[in-house]
Parts: C-alpha cells; structure tokens; sequence
C-alpha cells in the first residue's frame, strides 16, 4: 500500500468525469516501440507519461499535481483501451534484448513487464471492477488535497473542488460497472467508507479551506462539496438496496495468478499452506515461552489479555508520538540500517474514511519534496460497547510493533530508500509483498536485535502482531480457494491471534476483499530467506545493514526478482524460496 499501504489493494483506479483516458487510437504509434526501436532510456519515459495519464491518482500520489482533480476513467471503452495499451506496452517491452540492455537496464526492463503483470490483474484477471466496490472506494480518498501542504492553501482547495466535482460521475460509474450480487463484505467496508466520507466532508472541508479569502472560490467549493456529499450518500442508499450473499472468493486459479502476476511467485496451494501454518506453530511456540516467564501458568489467551490492559497514557496517538525518537536512536545505535535524509514522520488519529484498519501512514511520493509523512491510527467504532471500544485500542507493546511497522523502520523508512532508487521504477512501482512483507519482517527483526533487550511483554507484543499476519495467510487461503466463512476466519483471529471481536472482524472483512492481505507474511518468510543466503558467506549478523541496505535500494520489485539479483541467480519469475 504506497503512500496509504492501502498500499492495501494495488488497484490504480481513479476516473475523469471531464478527462476521459488518452486516447490511443490515433496515438498508439508513438507510444508503441515495437517498431521504432528507441532505445530504452525513451521507451522507460514514454511509458511512464502514458502510464500517468492513464492513472491519475498515482501521478498524483506521486507529485505530479497537473493531475490535481483528475479521477480515471472506467467506462468499459477506456478500460478496454488501457488494458490493450498494458498489453502493447507489454510486447514491446519484451523485444528488447539483454544485449540491448547492459547493466541496470536489464533489472529495469524486467521490472517494467512485472509492473505491467500486475496493472494486468487488476484490470483484467481479478473482476474487482465488476465485483469489488471496495476498490473503487479506496479511490475516493481526498487526503492528499486536504493534509499534504503540498501547494498553497487556495490552489489545494481549486484541487479538491475539481476532485470533488468529477466524485459523482466516478461514483456512478462504479454503479454502472458492478454485477449483483455483491458480497455482503465488500457492501458492508464500502458503505462505511463512504459513508465517513460524507461527514467528513460535511463536517470538517469548510473548515479546513475557510482562510482562503476568494468568495468566487468559496462559493464553487460550497457547491461541489455540497453536490459530492449528496453523490456519496446516495451511493450508501444504493448499495444497501443491491443483493448480497457471500460470495467473495476469488477461486484457486486466480488466486494463484494473483501470486504469479503480482508478486512473480508461482507456488502450490500445498507449498502456502505448509509455509503460513509452520509460521503459525513456530510464534506459538515462541509466546508460550514468552508467556512461561512473563505470567506463569496463565494460558496464553489470558497471558496476552495481561499485555493488552496495559495501555499508552494519553491513547495510542500520544504514546506511538513517544516510541519514534527512541526506535529511530535503536538504528542508529545498532547500526542496522542507512537512514537516508532528516525526515521525520508525524501521527495523528485516522479520519473517519479511512478506518477499515488499525493504522496505516501517507508518504509524499517521490516528486515532493520537504513534505512530511503521517501515520494514522484508527480509534475504535463509537458504536461497538464501552468494553469492545477499549479493547480495540492497542497494548502498550503491541502498539510499539504496529509503529515500527509503519514508521521505523518499515513502511517510511522503506519509502526514504525507495524515493531515492536509482531507478525511476524503483520510486514508482511496489509490489504488496515487498512492501508489507519489509515492514512485517522489521518487527521481528527488531525484536532480535535486542529491542527492548528481550523483555517478555515487548516479545509477546511483536508475536501478537506476527500471529495476525499468519492468520490473515490462512484466511486468505481459505476465504479464497476453500470452504472458509467469515465466522470462521473471524474465530480463527480470536482463538489464534488473540484479537478483541473489533478486531477480528475487521480482518476477517478485510480478507474477503483484500486476497493479497497474505502478502505480510510471504513477504517476510522470502526476505528472511533471502536475508539468511545472502549474509551467509558475508559474516552472518554483521552483515545485517549491508543487506538492509541493498535490498531497500531497489524500490518496491518483485522479491524473486531481487533475489535473483542479489544472489547473481537467472531470475525466472517462477519461485520463491522459503525458510524449510
């Protein structure tokens, strides 16, 4: 999830009720190559043009704020035309040979059809358009035109009232491109969105922009908020008239193209399965004797409760405040990781549209500059009881492994390195398990490197985190390619990963809709493997920032392809080593 790891579905859609996608029917023989043979340099950045324009909300996440207000078109005719210009780009791409492409040029390239491979899925393989509303409400996220001081206040306004003009023709579209039934999850998250939306809209827009002394502009912002508050209210009215049932699976094949197309892994259902559930038993073992010292004879469902009524004084914003200094000094002292610039990141409490998940942090793309990062963290549903509502809010230590998970040194420390790449594909194209397989790794890893100096709590917090993501891999097995229900999986995060119901729906709601939510732990089970290769023969633990460093260079590619590189193996895109 770059910038909102939302990174969570890699889905780039974004539509223009005023810009339709380029047309390529009279330009398809420049932005082809296929016959021109320019070299690469000007096919990489011709690419990239198109593929902005085509995805405006990813130029715009990355800075490129001509696209300010831009939503992208998916009319089934500009769906077409991108997904025929993916696929040209894509056989153009593989005409170039490796002798045409001497040193980083041939990662790049094969970085380049991965990144295609993935937009491919997304568009055409998975039927997220068709039957996933919740990746169109992932797209109506405003908070880069109202949190990222990313241009004078008056101009972000101008932004987000041409954002918020074009917010009903793409909410209809949505409408118009989604197949009854819809899965009584994807209906249930996409109303919640949206829905929070609205009243943040409602309640807060007017008060963000109100020093803009422009009554013309003043008048405008009123008008379209007003006209995007009604579009969303009236597309929860829709979706809560629409047939449901639970049918969200994506199905063992596809699934197993998702693994291919975006993380260029290509595994067995057996070889998963075995993976995630010998992590499970492996952290179960690890807080049961974690939990011998820390509350002897306590069974482990009671040993974990005993952490999570130790709370952060001033809530988990305040307390997530006081853990960065201290985590960012633990690098610095262990060295085990470049920090790469001065910046720093901020935290504040997860506005209401964006609360489908405990935490998650915006990281300016790589076009900004001197911007800073926020990591947000959710407050419980003021619905759920008293009880359910404290629950939900972290332990002391559990929270202090969420934030180096999202800040350091995970998710923005991961984006300090990956702003730089070297290569311009490296600061723009992420795969899920790169990204969330290093911030999940990090917890661990941090653990192992004497954070906190082995303290039983601090363990049991970094093992509760790990023990969601083995559920989440389980889950998204079973939601996808078995018999698994909700009820289910929703058991399997209490009784397994000892989650407050809060919670445990959540993730349980989530796996239906995020398959890829796997992502976490097959990310850090193919890093730790590749970690244990790779410093073998370079001094073992010392080795540890060289190898942090090298791997973070790359941007966000797929593992194996990184693998392959590091280790000078052929990368055929087709496995992915775990730890046996």
């Amino acid at each position: 999830m770059k910038k909102t790891v939302l990174t969570i579905l890699p889905l780039c859609l974004l539509l223009s009720a005023c810009e339709g996608a380029p047309d390529t029917t009279d330009s398809s023989a420049q932005e082809s190559v296929s016959s021109q043979r320019i070299d690469w340099p000007e096919f990489r950045e011709q690419f990239i043009e198109s593929y902005f324009k085509y995805n405006p909300v990813s130029a715009i996440a990355a800075g490129q704020h001509e696209y300010d207000g831009q939503l992208h078109d998916y009319s089934p005719e500009a769906v077409a035309k991108e997904i025929a210009w993916l696929n040209e780009q894509r056989s153009a791409a593989g005409e170039y040979t490796a002798d045409e492409l001497p040193g980083r040029a041939a990662f790049e390239h094969d970085y380049l059809i991965a990144a295609i491979d993935q937009m491919l899925f997304d568009l055409d393989v998975s039927e997220f358009l068709k039957n996933n509303p919740v990746a169109y409400a992932f797209q109506t996220n405003p908070s880069i035109y109202l949190s990222l001081e990313y241009a004078p206040l008056a101009e972000r306004m101008a932004a987000f009232a041409t954002y918020a003009e074009n917010l009903p023709a793409y909410l209809a579209q949505m409408k118009a491109n989604l197949k009854t039934p819809l899965a009584r999850t994807h209906v249930e998250v996409t109303k919640g969105i949206l829905g929070g939306t609205a009243t943040f809209f409602e309640s807060a827009v007017p008060g963000i922009f109100v020093e803009v002394d422009d009554a013309a502009l003043q008048e405008r912002l009123a008008a379209a908020n007003a006209t995007a508050i009604g579009a969303l209210n009236e597309t929860v009215v829709w979706l809560d008239a629409q047939e449901v049932d639970d049918n969200y699976a994506l199905g063992e094949e596809r699934f197993l193209t998702m693994l291919r197309m975006n993380e260029g892994v290509d595994l067995t259902l057996e070889e998963l399965k075995a993976a995630g559930e010998a992590d499970l038993e492996r952290n179960l073992a690890l807080l049961q004797k974690a939990c011998d010292v820390y509350a002897p004879g306590d069974s482990l469902s009671d040993c974990v409760a005993k952490t999570e009524t130790l709370k952060t004084e001033g809530g988990p914003v305040a307390g997530a405040q006081r853990q960065l200094a201290g985590l960012k000094q633990f690098l610095i002292d262990e060295d085990i990781v470049s920090i790469p610039g001065t910046e720093e990141a901020l935290v504040d409490e997860a506005p209401p549209y964006a609360r489908f998940n405990i935490a998650y942090i915006n990281i300016p793309g790589p076009y900004e500059k001197g911007l800073p990062s926020t990591y947000y963290i959710a407050p419980p549903d003021p619905s759920w009881s008293e009880q359910d509502q404290l629950d939900y809010l972290p332990g002391r230590k559990n929270l202090l492994y969420i934030t180096v998970h999202e800040v350091w040194p995970g998710h923005f420390l991961n984006f300090l390195h990956a702003n730089r790449a070297e290569s311009k594909f490296g600061q723009l194209f992420f795969t899920y398990s790169f990204v969330e397989g290093w911030a999940h790794y990090t917890e661990q890893m941090m653990y192992d490197a004497g954070l906190d100096n082995g303290d039983p709590e601090s363990h049991i917090g970094q093992l509760k985190n790990a023990l969601i993501r083995n559920v989440r891999f389980l889950s998204a097995i079973g939601l996808h390619t078995g018999n698994m229900t909700v009820d289910v999986s929703r058991a399997m995060f209490e009784e397994m990963a000892f989650q407050d119901p809060g919670n445990a729906s959540q993730q349980a709601n989530r796996g239906t809709f995020d398959p890829g939510y796997l992502n976490y732990t097959l990310g850090k089970l193919m890093i730790n493997k590749l970690r244990d290769d790779w410093t073998a023969d370079r001094g073992g633990r010392e080795a540890w920032k060289e190898f942090h460093d090298t791997f973070l260079s790359y941007g966000g590619p797929p593992i194996p392809m990184v693998r392959a590189d590091m280790l000078d193996e052929d990368y055929a895109g087709d496995r992915a080593p775990l730890p046996h």
